[in-house]
């Protein structure tokens, strides 16, 4: 497994750092950028509006289905009102990673 700069391990599972973009076309993945911080970001496009939280709801669903989680698994740690935001996915770190990895070769 490479290591993935968008990525920290944790005890109990892993932190994604995002960049979201709400309203769009279609949901789906846009690969991995830096953002103007220079911190790498995994772009993930949904279609809902940012609007009491319908985009956020989006988000873990979509990356909760991607990555065959539960939704409960998927938690909103940071950024709900922000286009950068942090997920918190529950469960083997060392397993998610590998997740994600396929994940973003297969888009």
């Amino acid at each position: 497994m490479t290591q993935l700069p968008f990525i920290t391990l944790d005890a109990d599972g892993l932190t994604l750092a995002v960049r979201l973009t709400p309203r769009a076309s279609r949901t789906g993945l846009d690969g991995v950028r830096v953002d103007a911080d220079g911190r790498p970001v995994l772009c993930l496009r949904v279609a809902a509006p940012p609007v009491e939280g319908a985009a956020n709801a989006a988000l873990t669903a979509f990356v909760a289905k991607s990555l065959k989680l539960r939704k409960a698994e998927v938690v909103l740690v940071s950024g709900e009102a922000s286009r950068i935001k942090r997920l918190h996915l529950t469960g083997d770190a060392k397993e998610l990673a590998a997740r994600v990895e396929t994940w973003l070769s297969g888009s």
